[in-house]
């Protein structure tokens, strides 16, 4: 007996997961939220006009102007740009569609054990890598046991350390058989690394997957071009017969480029300059509402981020509200220092209050923590979207306070690259949307998670969030998720200041493209070019 099962219906791919209630309860999900624009703006574009030609041979190349790429491993991207090439160069085994439904991909019918712990998967017939070679289910095999392995390094370590085995029990077949049940277990199976690779694959600079594109060229300093598969499996994908990829280092560069016609898209604009571009002739922009945020943090293991006080005082130092009007101005939502945000309407609580900015009362915890005469910090900083602005903003706001902080202001590719982030003692890193918040909790929060950035370590905390991510009783998630909020609200070495919008500008010769909430995920099987 099975709780469930899903077939591909050929060709149409728009299949949404339904899991039954005995499960999961799934997501209010982020396409149904309200729009990140300000209050009463107009309807905002999320995608362009729909191709409405009829399908023939791939025609047109695409140009796109984002930052350089630094990691080309899909167990490592983390960037906009780094998971764009990878989605265009590999496929997922299941993959989420524009509302955040679950849609087959590599996988075209899944079953579940009665007990939800074992799940079985039957791979699409006639798929291969760009270098001919047949997908088989040991690449399935081979690429999730990569991924979930602890000594690897990989953020998955933890996001798939519930997965007891994986076995191709069929040439087109995997099994997957957890030690725990898992309500979000799909989409941990189509998270941004969870792109299947060729078995064996040792230089992942080819980008030999089975994705739309293959990679003709490479130059890391200069550009990527990729031309259509002509075997995808895809009935009439892609439409385009390439794309090509330029890189700037200068996020400025690209949107002038983009104004200039040498581009065809940009995205993760700061809010300033999207509003600037709106009624720019020959673009269209584009928004759509995401759970992304920006945050700033400590790292809790060392001084001073381990003294609880000088936490506390950073927070009692931040105006929220005033950030969200200044750097995202009003785009988006403002936050309450936990990744858990409003776009998570079921799990979302306003329960436990962010306390009142109160600079004279963050200079006293200041001086009680051993710094009477005020605290010097280094705030690093990428160069990307509006984290600038933030870190100028909180930079003002904290003087008053007592913090004296100095801005390095780095190239995305120094501040991610080499995992730099992950080291500094003060950060403000971006982290992208994701379609339901367990990820943020198990990959950035926990005890010993490799993408800890703030070294975070509470067992309550802890308990809750495994509590969170295993229980198939939705009432106890939802108290669980409400525990953790006041959590990380009163104590978390973290400040969210705001949710904000993914902001792209694309030129008005484009149509089929499909803006993400996380960027680098966006729609290109289906783009046109009219001219």
């Amino acid at each position: 007996m099975h709780w469930l099962l899903i077939k591909l219906i050929p060709v149409r791919w728009g299949i949404a997961l339904i899991l039954p209630l005995a499960l999961v309860a799934l997501l209010v999900l982020a396409g149904c939220a309200p729009a990140g624009s300000p209050t009463g703006a107009p309807a905002p574009e999320v995608s362009a006009p729909a191709a409405d030609a009829p399908a023939g041979q791939p025609q047109g190349v695409m140009r796109l102007g984002v930052q350089p790429i630094v990691q080309t491993d899909p167990a490592l991207i983390s960037s906009d740009s780094e998971v764009l090439v990878a989605n265009l160069a590999y496929d997922y085994l299941v993959d989420i569609d524009g509302e955040n439904n679950i849609v087959p991909r590599l996988a075209t019918e899944w079953e579940i054990s009665e007990d939800g712990l074992t799940w079985t998967f039957q791979l699409a017939e006639g798929v291969t890598f760009h270098d001919g070679s047949p997908l088989t289910a040991a690449d399935v095999v081979w690429t999730f046991d990569r991924l979930r392995d602890p000594d690897s390094g990989f953020p998955t370590s933890t996001l798939y350390q519930n997965i007891s085995s994986i076995e191709a029990t069929g040439d087109l077949e995997v099994t997957f058989t957890l030690a725990q049940t898992n309500p979000f277990f799909l989409y941990d199976l189509s998270d941004n690394h969870a792109l299947v690779m060729k078995a064996e694959t040792e230089d992942p600079t080819n980008f030999n997957g089975t994705g739309a594109f293959r990679v003709v060229e490479f130059s890391p300093e200069d550009r990527l071009i990729l031309e259509a598969n002509p075997g995808y499996f895809i009935e009439a994908q892609p439409r385009l017969a390439g794309i090509e990829i330029i890189f700037f280092n200068d996020q400025t560069a690209s949107f002038d480029a983009l104004r200039g016609g040498q581009v065809d898209l940009a995205w993760s604009m700061p809010t300033a300059l999207f509003v600037t571009l709106e009624d720019e002739p020959g673009l269209v922009a584009l928004q759509v509402p995401t759970n992304g945020f920006d945050v700033i943090r400590f790292r809790s293991d060392r001084p001073p981020g381990n003294d609880p006080r000088v936490v506390q005082a950073l927070k009692l130092a931040t105006d929220r509200e005033a950030l969200f009007q200044l750097v995202a101005q009003g785009y988006g939502a403002v936050g309450r220092d936990s990744p858990i945000g409003p776009l998570y309407t079921q799990y979302y609580t306003e329960e436990t209050p962010i306390p009142p900015r109160d600079p004279e009362a963050a200079r006293a915890l200041l001086a009680e923590a051993g710094y009477p005469d005020g605290l010097d910090l280094v705030l690093h900083v990428p160069d990307t979207g509006n984290r600038p602005a933030l870190a100028a903003a909180v930079q003002n706001q904290w003087a008053e306070a007592g913090f004296n902080v100095e801005l390095s202001v780095e190239p995305q590719s120094i501040y991610y690259g080499e995992d730099g982030w992950l080291e500094v003692d003060f950060g403000i890193t971006g982290w992208g949307s994701r379609p339901y918040p367990q990820f943020y909790l198990d990959v950035m929060l926990v005890t010993g998670a490799q993408w800890n950035e703030s070294r975070y370590s509470n067992p309550e905390f802890d308990r809750l969030v495994e509590i969170a991510g295993t229980t198939l009783d939705e009432e106890e998630r939802i108290a669980a998720y409400h525990e953790i909020q006041r959590i990380l609200i009163e104590e978390g070495p973290i400040i969210i200041p705001y949710f904000g919008p993914q902001l792209a500008a694309i030129s008005d010769r484009v149509q089929g493209f499909e803006l993400r909430p996380f960027a680098g995920r966006s729609e290109f099987r289906n783009v046109t070019l009219t001219r």
